[in-house]
């Protein structure tokens, strides 16, 4: 069984990564594009953020406002480690804003930051051996709870693991890894 919820954002770091038309159904997709270590030309993004409006697909910049204005993007995504409280600027111009965060501390201030949706790590056990600790359904429900903002569950999710999902409090999910590794096996089973 299959939990379906009404939006789920998928992290890509260029935009060859990640196929749009593997994306059939419409306004339920999210793209958070954070690319640190190679810069693709504006043009080439300006394209793919053309692509995600005719798909109805989302699109977020990972830090840089910059780039938020000169593509035009949904929104902008905040990381946890982005500390800047001048962000919530971009809420006022008709951009969404978008967090991440990894404790109660991180959430705090990414709602004094403006987001609307917090993306909080990690759900489930993880294989990356420099990562310790998981939050686990029970735990991240009880942080869903504590909060008016939408939180949304990052990390270890998987296309084994989906059918977890219905137990969790979010009308929403995030994926990181699987999205690289095997893009279409996971989107065909979020139909």
């Amino acid at each position: 069984m299959l939990a379906l919820k009404k939006k789920y954002y998928l992290f890509v770091e260029n935009t060859r990564e990640f196929n749009l038309n593997l994306i059939k159904i419409r306004n339920k997709f999210n793209i958070i594009y954070r690319n640190s270590t190679t810069k693709e030309r504006i043009e080439d993004l300006k394209v793919y953020r053309r692509r995600c409006k005719q798909n109805g697909v989302n699109f977020f910049v990972a830090n840089d406002t910059k780039l938020l204005s000169k593509i035009n993007a949904d929104g902008l995504y905040i990381s946890a480690h982005n500390k800047d409280l001048h962000t919530n600027t971009y809420y006022k111009k008709g951009f969404k804003i978008i967090g991440s965060a990894h404790n109660q501390k991180e959430l705090d201030l990414k709602i004094k930051q403006g987001c609307k949706v917090v993306i909080y790590s990690r759900l489930f056990k993880t294989n990356y051996p420099y990562k310790d600790g998981y939050l686990g359904i029970q735990k991240f429900n009880i942080i869903s709870l504590r909060t008016k903002t939408e939180v949304v569950p990052l990390g270890g999710i998987n296309a084994y693991n989906l059918s977890k999902l219905k137990n969790v409090l979010s009308h929403s999910f995030a994926c990181l890894s699987a999205i690289k590794k095997k893009p279409a096996k996971l989107i065909n089973r979020l139909f």
